[in-house]
C-alpha cells in the first residue's frame, strides 16, 4: 500500500510540474494590448485599441461549442485548413452568444442567431492568409471593457456567478454595462491544471 501511496504522489508531482512547465510557456504568449484604467483586487476596467480577430459561429452547449470553434480556429492559424505558412498563437479564446459591440445604442450582432461565437486574436501588422469556409477575419473596435480574473474549472455555474459580481462591481463604481451577456476569455489550454487555469468574464460598458 505505502509502494502505490509513493507512486501516486511522484505521479501527481511530476503532472504538477508538467502543467507548471506548460503555464510557464503560455503566459509568455502574448494577448492584446490594453491600458488598465481601474483595478480592484479580481477586478478591472480596461481600454482595449482595435484589435484583429478570427471568429467562427458554431452551435451547441457552451463548452462543446468553444472546443469545436476552437479547433476550427486552430486549423486555419495552424494552416491545416489553408495553404502556406503558419501564424503564431495569441491568447485569449474569446466566446460570446452575440454581444453588442460597444456602442450607444447597443447594435446586436444577428450573425449568432443562437450559436456561440468563438474568436482567436491574430498578430498584428503583415498580411493576413485568406480564411477558409466558416471563418471569418474581422476587427475588434476600441472599446472599454469591464472584467473579472479567476482561477479554476470555468463551468456555466461559475462563470455565470462570477458574471454577477462583476456586475455588482461594475454598479457600484457607477459604469454602464452594454451587453445583458457577457463575453468569455480562456488563457489555457487543457494541459495547465484547473486550479492554475486563467478564465475572465469580460463586460462592454460605454
Amino acid at each position: 500500500m505505502r509502494k502505490n501511496t509513493g507512486w501516486a504522489v511522484a505521479a501527481g508531482g511530476a503532472a504538477l510540474g508538467l502543467g507548471i512547465a506548460w503555464l510557464l510557456r503560455e503566459r509568455a504568449t502574448p494577448e492584446p494590448e490594453h491600458r488598465v484604467l481601474a483595478s480592484e483586487r479580481e477586478f478591472e476596467i480596461r481600454a482595449y485599441p482595435p484589435f484583429q480577430v478570427a471568429e467562427t459561429v458554431v452551435k451547441g452547449p457552451r463548452k462543446q461549442a468553444l472546443n469545436e470553434g476552437y479547433r476550427i480556429l486552430s486549423d486555419y492559424l495552424t494552416a491545416k485548413s489553408r495553404p502556406g505558412e503558419k501564424l503564431p498563437m495569441r491568447v485569449p479564446v474569446l466566446q460570446d452568444a452575440g454581444n453588442p459591440m460597444a456602442s450607444d445604442p447597443p447594435v446586436f450582432d444577428d450573425a449568432v442567431d443562437g450559436g456561440w461565437r468563438v474568436r482567436l486574436t491574430l498578430p498584428e501588422g503583415g498580411e493576413l492568409p485568406m480564411a477558409p469556409d466558416g471563418v471569418t477575419l474581422t476587427e475588434v473596435p476600441a472599446r472599454r471593457v469591464g472584467a473579472i480574473t479567476f482561477h479554476g474549472t470555468a463551468s456555466d455555474e461559475r462563470l455565470a456567478a462570477e458574471g454577477d459580481r462583476l456586475r455588482g462591481w461594475l454598479a457600484r463604481h457607477g459604469e454602464n454595462c452594454l451587453a445583458a451577456e457577457p463575453e468569455y476569455a480562456f488563457y489555457n489550454s487543457p494541459m495547465i491544471p484547473p486550479a492554475l487555469r486563467r478564465c475572465e468574464v469580460l463586460l462592454p460598458l460605454s
